[in-house]
């Protein structure tokens, strides 16, 4: 088996890539520091990302995990075209580039004939919205959302499952930053659980969705976030 991850780096990625290796299968990571390198700011990125795995694997890749993100301010007082060029920026990166993995995955999994997971890593923004200067960030992973439920209700049939995940905030240096600049005692205190998540939770939630979750689950959306949005 084999499973291509995205943003497997750092953080929540990182913490993927240890625990889906852990259990003996092929992971193809991508970044800087772990795997294959692909910008997804450049739109030719996801598909180069793509061949190269198909190549690292052998021709067949059964698992595709989108962790890839960025998560960068855009305040609204900014000047026009620098707040369009970064809400585009998060778009293309944090659900285009993932949309194209997930045509390609789809359609790798048709012409082979068999069936294959997707894991999406969206993020209680999804539901509950972000920031005022997060609004692409937010729209991205609810985005993200629509498009793996779009995906299990029209590959079910195939043996093509779709799985969203989405952690509030979790302990790595993207919310460290958050955290500080917004004041993290009041942050953790809407927090009921009263600790952000761990990396390897968020993981574990990953493994289950691309190994061992029923067929009949395809569609799901877990939530991660210690009871901070309850859907």
């Amino acid at each position: 088996m084999a499973i291509l991850l995205t943003g497997s780096s750092r953080g929540i990625g990182a913490a993927i890539l240890d625990t889906l290796t852990a259990t003996g299968v092929q992971v193809i990571g991508h970044g800087t520091r772990s795997g294959i390198a692909a910008d997804f700011a450049d739109p030719a990125a996801p598909r180069a990302l793509w061949n190269a795995a198909l190549a690292q694997s052998g021709g067949t890749i059964d698992v595709l995990v989108n962790n890839a993100g960025v998560f960068e301010a855009n305040p609204l007082d900014r000047d026009d075209d620098a707040w369009v060029a970064d809400w585009e920026r998060t778009l293309r990166i944090n659900l285009t580039a993932a949309a194209e993995l997930c045509r390609l995955a789809v359609r790798h999994w048709q012409q082979a004939g068999t069936g294959g997971r997707i894991v999406n890593i969206a993020s209680r923004a999804a539901y509950r919205g972000d920031s005022p200067a997060h609004w692409h960030y937010a729209a991205a992973k609810a985005g993200m959302v629509a498009m793996t439920k779009t995906i299990a209700r029209g590959y079910a049939k195939e043996g093509i499952l779709a799985f969203a995940i989405c952690p509030g905030f979790t302990m790595t240096g993207m919310a460290d930053d958050y955290l500080a600049s917004r004041g993290g005692d009041k942050l953790l205190a809407d927090i009921p659980l009263g600790r952000v998540a761990d990396p390897q939770e968020v993981a574990a939630v990953a493994r289950f969705c691309a190994l061992d979750a029923p067929a009949s689950m395809t569609g799901a959306v877990l939530d991660v976030n210690g009871a901070s949005y309850v859907r």
